[in-house]
Order: C-alpha cells, then structure tokens, then sequence
C-alpha cells in the first residue's frame, strides 16, 4: 500500500488546524481606508465642495465593508497570531474613526455649517495621528518594539485637537449668533470625538505591540 502523498497530508493538517488568517495584512488595509476617509475629511474643510463631502460617506461605506469582512475573518479563524479580543478592539475602533468622519460631515451638511479655520486645524490633527496609526500597524509585526513612538504621535494629535477645540469655543462663544454657537459647537464636538477615538486606537495599537514584544 503505497503512503498518502504530501499534499494529501497537507489537506489533512488544514482541515484539523487551518491557517491563520494574515491578520497584519488585514488590519494594514483596514487603517489605510480609515486614512482615505480622513483625507477626503480634510479636503473637504479646505474646499467645501459637496463632491468631496460624497466621497467622505462613499470611504465610509467601503471602510465599514472592510470592517465586516475583517470582523467574519476573526469569527471563522482557528487560530490568530495577536489576542482576539485585541483584534476586535482594533477592527471597531478603526471602523469608529471614519464613522466620525462621516457624521461630521453630514451634521455640517444638515445644519449648514460651512467649514472654517478651526474646523481645518482639527481635522488637519486627525489626519496626523491617522498617518500615525497607519505607520504603527506597518510596524507591528516585525519591529513591534517601534510601535510606541507612532503611538505617542497619535496621542499628541489628540492633545492638540482637543486644545484647538477649546480655543474654538471660547472664541464662538463672545458672539451672539445663538443658533451659529450651539450648530458649529456640534461640528466641534464630533471633530473632538474622532480625536478621541483615534487615541483609543493608538492605545489599542499599543496594547498589542507590547503583547508582541
């Protein structure tokens, strides 16, 4: 009787324990559509042009295609090469980032918010601890040990988000155009809640890097 040939081995071992699933490649694609949709945020705060607002909401929807075929990988995987529930942390969070952007656009769109100039020093800041996170993850799986530094990068965008955020109310608030204060506050806050989340990300991203390490 002759032996079962390798690949039938193969087919074998695949059944009993498939192949993990390129979890890196994975989530190094979803971060990259996060950072579409935050490019097209900042180029529409510097133009205003409703063809860019569309394609805010049309990056949105192919991140959040993304975000389910990577959440259906992690479901059917066997086996993942970073903890799993770090993965799923990092798939919603990096779907909640262009999901912010989207918002912030359509509450712009509703209320007839025209963009300003703090409006693009905010989401200037987003992108930058976007690129952030994008450089972070391209890292994470052969030099995890450099993860920290684009990590810090992110939380500083944050920071400077959030002061540019205060500053903006205090200036909105010496007017008195009520209806302008309480409509651009809105506009301010989810640009403040996308930095937020682009913090939790980078904690997240952290989080893993040091497992890995």
């Amino acid at each position: 009787m002759s032996e079962p040939s390798p690949s039938l081995f193969k087919r074998i071992l695949n059944r009993i324990a498939p192949k993990a699933p390129d979890f890196y490649k994975l989530l190094n694609e979803q971060v990259a559509g996060v950072l579409a949709g935050v490019e097209f945020l900042v180029e529409f705060m510097e133009t205003n042009a409703p063809s860019v607002a569309e394609k805010v909401l049309q990056q949105e929807h192919k991140s959040d295609d993304i975000k389910m075929r990577n959440l259906q990988t992690l479901h059917e995987a066997f086996s993942t090469p970073i903890d799993r529930e770090d993965i799923y942390r990092a798939i919603v969070g990096l779907d909640e980032v262009v999901n912010y952007c989207k918002t912030t656009v359509k509450e712009m769109e509703v209320l007839g918010v025209p963009p300003g100039k703090h409006e693009l020093d905010m989401a200037m800041r987003i992108r930058e601890g976007t690129v952030a996170l994008r450089d972070g993850y391209a890292k994470l799986q052969k030099a995890p040990d450099e993860v920290a530094q684009f990590c810090d990068v992110a939380h500083k965008s944050e920071r400077f988000v959030e002061k540019t955020y205060r500053q903006a109310l205090a200036e909105l608030f010496q007017g008195t155009d009520f209806i302008n204060m309480f409509k651009r506050r809105e506009i301010y806050r989810h640009l403040s809640n996308t930095a937020d989340r682009v913090a939790l990300c980078a904690n997240t991203l952290n989080d893993i890097a040091v497992k890995l390490g």
